[in-house]
């Protein structure tokens, strides 16, 4: 990157703390930089302290319940199960104070000065400190996330919660209303529900997971039924009131829910209020996310931007990957641009949801003519624990170059085959190339090798669909 010059008090300032900004500054520290990174909460971000990771948690404890339903039918007496909340919380403070512990140590490794105070831009290389210093930067990396959308203004809007609190409650509500039916919601929705939570689900909209593939769409919200999340449709919350130690969540035609937790999850907003990039002329989106290019430089030539606060795509190894492609193209001179064609992306609710690339309707879009291949089965584990829970399989292919458009599962292990599924688009993977692939029996997977095909002349352009047969 050069040699250092005294005309800056450091190469780097990061301002944010999370995934996106601890990469960047890791690996800018290693290119050479001196590099001081800012966080005015705990080290981690979103995912690490009240997003991904201690929802993933949750979640493995909410499959639980459903393990040990299933365990009678393969022989399994499970007598005096139960769960207690409290000590999920406790041991999950724990992993996070050692995930936190991970994320300085890793920076105090490279040389990385951490800051344990709020920062705030100050000029286009300066950064000014809660404490009322300031510092001067080469270059200034904003990585400060977002936070969970508040925008309903009701009355009594202050009573809910959002998924940030979640983590902290001190005991399992009872009974939740959740406003929303994005994936924060429903993933919440879903294991609560499993833990034993009675769980309305309240959403403007007629259909969950706006922008995923219809079908993926319509089973989830069946699959969820069937587990006991109730689907408040073409409705919105009007207000909510406390009463007594209850909440009355009033909807807009009039019907009132008697909720102990009201969960606001209706999306989520950058982190760029109060940080001083108005004055300096970063330019913002009409939401508040930070304007970038695609190597990540906002309008300021000095002040990069990456992760949540620039309103790309909302997931951490995003984030990861554009704190990683800044750091190489500005400090270590071996510039590459992120892509963001093909990016693996999981629901983790109860039946879990594995997406990657293309839905049908974005494919037909852009006048694509396609094979539609699918699969609808009962896995093999339902057949002795008597679940009725099916998994849906569906393949977006190109009919010009067999070429794998887009995957959409529903069922167990989901997003861990959407994962090599990724891996696999990447390469261009054609739909002969899965055919050819040896099938590994028994399994779910093998699904997506064994495809067979079915015309249905009645759709509007030429498809194939298949039925799952067993491999015998």
């Amino acid at each position: 990157m050069g040699e250092h010059t005294d005309q800056y008090d450091v190469d780097l300032f990061v301002i944010g703390g999370g995934s996106g900004g601890v990469r960047a500054a890791r690996i800018a520290a290693t290119h050479g930089a001196r590099v001081r990174i800012a966080e005015e909460y705990r080290l981690g971000g979103t995912c690490v302290i009240r997003g991904c990771v201690p929802k993933k948690l949750f979640v493995y404890a909410a499959h639980y319940a459903h393990d040990f339903e299933d365990a009678a039918g393969y022989g399994w007496t499970v007598e005096g199960a139960r769960f207690d909340w409290s000590t999920l919380i406790a041991n999950k403070d724990k992993e996070i104070a050692r995930l936190e512990g991970a994320y300085r140590a890793n920076l105090e490794r490279t040389g990385v000065e951490i800051v344990a105070q709020r920062a705030v831009v100050d000029g286009p290389h300066a950064v000014r400190l809660a404490d009322g210093t300031r510092v001067t930067a080469r270059y200034i990396l904003i990585a400060t996330g977002g936070h969970p959308n508040l925008g309903l203004d009701i009355p009594g809007r202050e009573l809910g919660i959002t998924s940030n609190e979640i983590f902290h409650l001190e005991r399992l509500p009872p009974r939740i209303v959740i406003q929303g039916a994005g994936y924060i919601a429903l993933e919440f929705a879903s294991l609560l529900a499993t833990l034993g939570s009675d769980v309305t689900v309240v959403h403007r909209g007629h259909k969950v997971l706006a922008g995923f593939d219809e079908e993926i769409r319509e089973r989830l919200a069946d699959e969820l039924a069937q587990n006991g999340v109730t689907f408040a449709f073409g409705a919105t919350i009007e207000s909510i009131h406390a009463v007594g130690a209850e909440k009355r969540v009033r909807l807009h035609d009039g019907r009132d829910l008697l909720a102990d937790e009201v969960m606001l999850a209706i999306g989520r907003v950058p982190n760029t209020t109060g940080l001083g990039l108005d004055a300096v002329g970063v330019q913002l989106t009409a939401n508040g996310a930070i304007v970038v290019d695609a190597e990540s430089r906002s309008s300021v030539p000095s002040i990069y931007a990456v992760g949540d606060v620039t309103d790309r795509v909302q997931l951490t190894p995003v984030a990861i990957r554009e704190g990683h492609s800044f750091a190489d193209g500005v400090f270590g001179g071996k510039p590459w641009k992120v892509s963001y064609e093909v990016i693996p992306t999981a629901v983790f609710t109860e039946p879990e949801i594995g997406t990657v690339g293309m839905t049908e309707a974005q494919a037909r879009a852009q006048g694509r003519r396609l094979n539609i291949y699918k699969a609808d089965f009962r896995p093999l584990k339902a057949t002795l624990s008597g679940r009725a829970s099916r998994v849906l399989m569906k393949l977006v292919v190109d009919q010009k170059d067999d070429r794998l458009l887009g995957a959409h599962l529903v069922g167990p292990d989901s997003g861990e085959m959407v994962q090599l599924i990724a891996v696999a688009m990447n390469m261009g993977a054609t739909k002969a190339d899965f055919d050819r692939t040896m099938a590994l029996h028994p399994s779910s997977a093998e699904e997506l090798v064994t495809l067979r095909t079915k015309h249905h002349s009645s759709d509007p352009l030429p498809e194939v669909s298949s039925e799952a047969t067993p491999a015998i």
